[in-house]
């Protein structure tokens, strides 16, 4: 259900992650949010933290706002965004180093490379038993998410996301008679049983709008095609993980990976997925990866422009770069997707989170603001009406040329 971005032409937004202020250096580490926030000084963090990143993305200009995914701990490359729900869940027990049968080919990257690093510095939990919500340590999205809507001042609603659990299974070896060790269908859907348990309370609290990160539908369609089996299971189970939340507007977030800014596929394409996210998944956003490969697969369409019954949000900004895009620029590439996209049916974002370590949280800013910023000059372009951006406003700058306080500072020599 559109419940945030019915009546809204051209909404802004970015995925999720936003990179940290330098002030906060505490994390949660697998304890329940209910304890750490007993530490005076993590909840002064932690909750204040909210505030700073949630008034940068209100002065910034966005329609739909984040949490900039605070509650993860930031670790190496954004592990935490897999291991939140894998540290909470029952079944898991001592994190370790994947042995080799259980690589994903496509991940083999050789010694002396980043990706390398990152690969063999991530340790996975085993799967020692059924994988079932722990009402003990839950995952606590209502909460996190009611901290954050209460910090946004503006009352713009605030996205939550949490990645999808078909990603989560990639890495994880079984080593209980409850799951095959090579066919992890059982597997994923039982986690996605315990992912939909916080979900349906996240709904139940008031979130309007709820973001599933990472179905691996795309990745299997576009390297193993031949895997028609497969990609039913996986719609099959997504749906199943989302299943109560009609009462909510539900985003389904797609790129090919993020680690550390890091590019992680070549030959990735939408083309084998487009029809699966588009007319058989639940949800009403799709979110997809375009500015990376300057809109290359934008085409891809143009066979469904008529008959689109999701909105697409086209990432309008690069998160594997730190060139703070102008808002021209911007402005040039949702023209682009416009010229297949209804305006009514499109939304503008980033291709993926800021926050996944390796970003800086000013250049975040600037690409945040670029977005609305564009998204300005193309309203007023339609006729429609433009939505004020704070950043943009000149006599809100910190500093104000030419100087104009007389009052308080020296007179200036030029005349």
């Amino acid at each position: 259900m559109l419940t945030a971005t019915k009546d809204l032409m051209l909404p802004a937004t970015v995925t999720g992650s936003w990179p940290r202020p330098r002030w906060y250096d505490g994390g949660l580490w697998g304890r329940p949010l209910d304890t750490a926030l007993l530490d005076v000084r993590f909840r002064e963090q932690f909750l204040d933290a909210h505030a700073a990143v949630l008034a940068d993305q209100e002065r910034a200009g966005l329609d739909i706002l984040t949490n900039g995914d605070y509650h993860l701990d930031e670790d190496f490359a954004g592990r935490s965004w897999h291991h939140y729900p894998l540290q909470r869940w029952k079944g898991f027990e001592h994190e370790e180093l994947q042995y080799e049968r259980s690589r994903d080919g496509l991940l083999a990257f050789p010694a002396g490379t980043l990706m390398n690093e990152i690969e063999t510095t991530w340790r996975w939990p085993r799967v020692v038993g059924k994988v079932e919500h722990d009402p003990k340590n839950p995952l606590e999205y209502a909460k996190l998410w009611r901290i954050a809507q209460a910090r946004a001042g503006s009352g713009k609603p605030v996205k939550f996301g949490t990645c999808s659990s078909q990603v989560l299974s990639i890495f994880l070896d079984s080593h209980t008679p409850e799951y095959d060790l090579d066919d992890k269908k059982q597997l994923i859907w039982d986690m996605a049983t315990a992912m939909n348990v916080e979900l349906r309370q996240l709904a139940a609290a008031g979130a309007k709008v709820i973001q599933i990160e990472e179905p691996t539908i795309h990745f299997t369609a576009a390297f193993h095609p031949e895997q028609t089996e497969t990609l039913d299971f996986m719609v099959e189970a997504f749906n199943h993980e989302v299943e109560g939340l009609d009462d909510v507007e539900l985003w389904i977030h797609t790129c090919w990976g993020n680690p550390n800014m890091q590019k992680v596929y070549t030959g990735e394409s939408y083309a084998n997925s487009i029809e699966i996210y588009l007319e058989r998944l639940k949800g009403d956003v799709w979110t997809v990866e375009m500015t990376e490969n300057d809109f290359a697969e934008i085409d891809l369409f143009k066979p469904y422009a008529d008959r689109l019954t999701k909105k697409v949000a086209v990432g309008v900004v690069n998160h594997r770069t730190l060139q703070a895009d102008m808002a021209p620029v911007v402005a040039a590439r949702i023209r682009r997707a416009l010229a297949v996209i209804p305006a009514d049916k499109l939304i503008v974002s980033s291709d993926c989170g800021f926050g996944r370590q390796g970003f800086n949280r000013t250049v975040a800013f600037y690409k945040a603001t670029g977005i609305a910023q564009g998204r300005n000059i193309v309203l007023k372009e339609l006729g429609l009406e433009e939505r004020y951006v704070a950043a943009a406003d000149p006599s809100l700058q910190t500093d104000v040329l030419p100087d104009r306080e007389p009052l308080t500072h020296l007179p200036s020599p030029w005349k």
